[in-house]
């Protein structure tokens, strides 16, 4: 790490704007969730062929950042579904919101600002939630699986997609990432671990072995 370079992994960034990769703000927030929709799209298109929607599902999406995956969601439910964005970033909220705006006037989708560690629903609301390069930043990761398990119903699916898995020995690129955005990096073993510990079944872990992506899916107990 340089005074204004970050290794991201892949190759050297900007330090400004990817410190926003957290919790976008201001004008390098705009900048990185701009980015996002188009560097992720192929990692989401991947990684959502691996469940399937059904027409009146209610969808979570956690860490909505720019508000691509609501989109996609949206166009795969009836007006008996509905998709939600959640986002602790104000930015990331208005993003979502903006490209979303037709689908919110047609009572499809909300998107709220607001934290995994406490969201704002009802037990049993939701019958997927999802989340896209986000768990990283979660700060509680138990707990916040906890309450992901709280507002999804009985054998309601999670679904997780990342761009980053650990594996021992092969961690060193990521180092300067990690410690700039103090993010965490999950193995497949550890995510079985801690969603087996807040109450889910059914663990199945996907890898993109070409671009070393992970998904994977658990279903409420």
């Amino acid at each position: 790490m340089t005074d204004n370079k970050v290794n991201n992994g892949h190759n050297m960034e900007d330090k400004e704007l990817i410190k926003n990769a957290r919790k976008p703000v201001g004008e390098l927030g705009h900048q990185i969730l701009d980015r996002m929709n188009k560097s992720h799209e192929s990692m989401a298109h991947w990684g959502v062929s691996h469940f399937e929607i059904k027409e009146n599902d209610k969808i979570l999406d956690i860490g909505c950042g720019g508000g691509k995956n609501i989109e996609r969601f949206v166009k795969q439910i009836s007006a008996e579904g509905k998709v939600v964005g959640l986002d602790y970033s104000e930015v990331s909220v208005e993003k979502s919101t903006k490209l979303n705006q037709e689908f919110i006037d047609e009572g499809l989708v909300e998107v709220i600002q607001g934290s995994v560690s406490q969201m704002p629903f009802e037990d049993d609301t939701f019958d997927i939630v999802t989340g896209f390069e986000t768990i990283y930043f979660w700060p509680d990761f138990i707990n916040d699986l906890k309450e992901v398990n709280r507002v999804l119903k009985k054998d309601g699916l999670v679904f997780f997609c990342n761009e980053a898995v650990y594996h021992e020995g092969k961690m060193e690129k990521y180092d300067d990432l990690v410690e700039l955005l103090d993010m965490k990096i999950y193995s497949e073993d550890v995510l079985e671990e801690s969603l087996k510990k807040s109450g889910f079944k059914d663990f199945k872990a996907h890898f993109n072995e070409e671009n070393d992506w992970i998904c994977i899916t658990a279903r409420k107990n």
